[in-house]
């Protein structure tokens, strides 16, 4: 079974989870059959550890991380691999790989031009 992990930065403010959550939601919405968890570097649970446990619970075989950060900062360069190997290594019956962060993205990008626009 396949999955999917949305992975962010988390903060102090428990408020700024809300669009996490309502990412997750949308994709569970959409891809009901394809499991979501949300998952964050730090100061918010759960960890990516933790969510990755969770979907192995769930019999979760192969499972994709989707940095949900604007850009490769220090934290996607140098924080992120060493969580993702050690993810791997705690975790060897489930094949772990990544995206690049979703700020990379040409449509992710023009998804932004254009709300922009729509503010004129």
């Amino acid at each position: 079974m396949k999955a999917i992990i949305l992975f962010g930065h988390g903060a102090r403010d428990s408020r700024w989870r809300e669009p996490f959550d309502r990412l997750a939601s949308l994709w569970h919405e959409q891809y009901p059959q394809t499991p979501v968890e949300l998952a964050f570097l730090e100061m918010m649970q759960p960890s990516l550890e933790d969510a990755v446990a969770a979907l192995s619970a769930r019999g979760v075989s192969d499972l994709t991380i989707v940095p949900v950060f604007f850009g490769q900062g220090g934290h996607l360069r140098n924080d992120f691999p060493v969580l993702l190997e050690e993810c791997r290594g705690k975790f060897p019956k489930i094949t772990l790989s990544a995206t690049p962060a979703v700020g990379e993205d040409l449509a992710v990008l023009q998804a932004i031009i254009d709300f922009g626009a729509r503010a004129l």
